[in-house]
């Protein structure tokens, strides 16, 4: 097995996440003993939070590449960066480092096409509904990206900085969060992407009616995919 470099703590919550289903992955696969060869770098959330509201894209780019570089000397084979929103300065990361950086909304493109859906709701942090980093990625896949109103938009933000990232499951969020998700289906989303990976601590595809796409979930899938390949 090739080994997982993981930049993670962004938030620590979503990282014990992909930690947890790598290992579940490889266990299914392999069987016996088996446990996922991971490298995990964990980050100080508070840092990185603090550049992204200073607009200091360029600081956190610089950190993370540091950082990546730092497991590609530890010997891991590829990188895995376990958050949707620090995605926009997945550049400063590939340059970097010589070993794969595996995309987040290519694993959940690959998963969306798939199912042969065209046009999806986004649901993420401010950052990553309101720039046009991810959707473009999306769309280079040909998926149609619908994101929230203002309103919605700013309840999906605050839930996922007040309550998701400080291990926070509130059942009326949950609520708060299907009423969005019916809103974009109401405006022709066929599915619905879980673009910041702390919010499927909150939802699943029980709580939806259209399909819904975890990008932790399927982020880890493509990494465990490519660590036995």
């Amino acid at each position: 097995m090739k080994t997982i470099g993981m930049l993670g703590g962004m938030s620590w919550e979503s990282t014990e996440l992909y930690y947890r289903l790598a290992n579940q992955h490889v266990r299914e696969r392999l069987g016996g003993l088996h446990s996922a060869p991971v490298l995990l770098d964990s980050l100080d959330f508070d840092e990185i939070a603090g550049m992204q509201r200073r607009d200091d894209w360029a600081a956190a780019g610089r950190l993370l590449g540091e950082r990546a570089r730092g497991l590609q000397a530890g010997g891991a084979d590829m990188i895995v960066l376990c958050t949707n929103t620090m995605h926009k300065v997945i550049g400063d990361i590939e340059a970097a480092v010589d070993v794969p950086v595996l995309h987040i909304a290519d694993a959940a493109a690959a998963a969306i096409a798939a199912r042969g859906i065209g046009r999806a709701g986004l649901l993420g942090t401010a950052f990553t509904m309101e720039q046009d980093f991810y959707r473009r990625r999306l769309a280079a896949h040909g998926i149609e990206v619908v994101v929230p109103d203002a309103d919605d938009r700013a309840l999906v933000h605050r839930v996922i900085f007040e309550e998701l990232v400080h291990g926070i499951v509130d059942d009326d969020s949950r609520d708060a969060y299907r009423g969005v998700v019916d809103r974009l289906v109401e405006r022709g989303a066929e599915g619905i992407i879980l673009g910041c990976t702390e919010i499927e601590l909150l939802l699943c595809q029980d709580d939806i009616a259209v399909p819904v796409f975890p990008t932790a979930a399927l982020h880890v899938a493509a990494a465990v995919e490519a660590a036995l390949a």
